[in-house]
């Protein structure tokens, strides 16, 4: 038999296939149905099991893995697919919500607003406030949690916060208080961070035995304050580090901080650029009170508990797949509380409105304990 021959029986297997997929999917639908009225879980290990097990039985030795990895995928569809269609029934899916807090094409992102910022003029999120609103009108605030109340009792209309960094990793505490308050991600921005030595007039570098800026710039800094020899010192953000030094009678002490707090503060820059990574971003967010998806939205930030059982992690991946979504950020982190347990963050691209986001934020129920969906927007780089 030539290839075109063994090609043309590769299509009608192909056409076979397709014809019992479509089949096999359609009947999801009527088994979703009897799981209403019954009260059944979509997810059923003992049967999945089962199917599994006789898939290999029934299998080539040699084809037993592919086999598998086929049905597994397959269950996880029409699983997907029962979930999709018990949530929607109920009118209140995740999906409904979304479309809801849809934008229309005509009211873009506003360039103008009332904002809340952690911090002092001078501070990465005022530099990202500026940069993400054509003219912000700024409230600053000492804490994250300040932030977030000034949204919640409408004092701003939103927040600008940092959420993840390239070298430190993610902001926890910001993650916390999205969930505690139910606020929505409306907006993201990837900030290239620089940060510098800055000291009163006249002071050498030499002189320096004390270093002051924020828990995170420490951290992006560590390799150049250990080689500097100093004792570094948390603030709450690097422009009040920049505004301590500017105040403080000291000669020995500096702060880490941006460019614009030396002008703004009267420091000089005794060195720049001094964090260990030059490729140092961190990435912001815009917060609101109520669910808004402007034009345009893209990325959407998820946070999932899961059940801790060999596999869960990996069902849920599976649903990523089988829509064919792609996933730009997966973090764990511990539980409070719960030994060896995690809950997981995942950014992933997908256009909001669209049917594969629309199915996978309707059919995580069955996968998961818990869904926390921190909204869907674009990110500016």
């Amino acid at each position: 038999m030539d290839l075109a021959d063994v090609r043309n029986r590769i299509d009608e297997v192909d056409h076979k296939l397709l014809d019992l997929f479509c089949q096999r999917m359609e009947l999801a639908a009527e088994v979703a149905e009897s799981k209403i009225g019954s009260g059944k879980a979509v997810f059923d290990p003992a049967r999945e099991r089962e199917k599994l097990l006789d898939v290999a039985r029934r299998s080539p030795e040699r084809l037993q893995p592919q086999a598998v990895a086929l049905f597994s995928l397959l269950m996880s569809m029409n699983k997907a697919e029962q979930q999709r269609i018990i949530a929607r029934g109920t009118g209140e899916s995740r999906s409904a919500r979304a479309h809801a807090s849809l934008k229309p094409v005509s009211e873009p992102f506003p360039a103008t607003a009332s904002v809340a910022c952690q911090g002092v003029e001078g501070a990465y999120s005022q530099i990202a406030a500026c940069k993400l609103f054509r003219v912000p009108g700024i409230t600053f605030l000492n804490t994250f949690e300040g932030v977030f109340r000034a949204v919640h009792e409408g004092l701003c209309d939103f927040g600008v916060l940092p959420i993840e960094n390239s070298t430190a990793g993610s902001v926890n505490a910001v993650y916390d208080l999205l969930a505690e308050y139910s606020f929505s991600i409306v907006r993201s921005l990837r900030l290239k961070i620089d940060h510098n030595l800055l000291a009163r007039p006249g002071v050498q570098r030499e002189n320096i035995h004390e270093v002051y800026s924020h828990e995170q710039a420490i951290a992006q800094c560590s390799d150049y304050l250990e080689k500097l020899g100093v004792t570094a010192h948390e603030l709450k953000n690097t422009a009040q580090a920049a505004e301590f030094v500017s105040r403080s009678p000291r000669n020995d002490i500096a702060a880490l901080s941006s460019r614009d707090c030396a002008a703004l503060y009267g420091l000089d820059v005794l060195e720049s650029n001094v964090q260990d990574s030059d490729n140092n971003y961190t990435r912001f967010i815009v917060v609101s009170a109520e669910p808004q998806i402007f034009p345009g939205a893209t990325r959407t930030s998820l946070m999932l508990t899961m059940k801790h059982e060999p596999g869960s992690l990996y069902r849920v991946l599976e649903r990523f797949y089988a829509l064919d979504i792609n996933l730009v950020k997966l973090e764990s982190r511990p539980i409070p509380g719960r030994d060896f347990e995690f809950m997981f963050y995942f950014d992933i691209e997908s256009p909001a409105g669209t049917e594969p986001l629309d199915t996978l934020l309707d059919s995580l129920d069955d996968v998961c304990e818990s869904v926390k969906y921190f909204g869907s927007y674009t990110e500016v780089l």
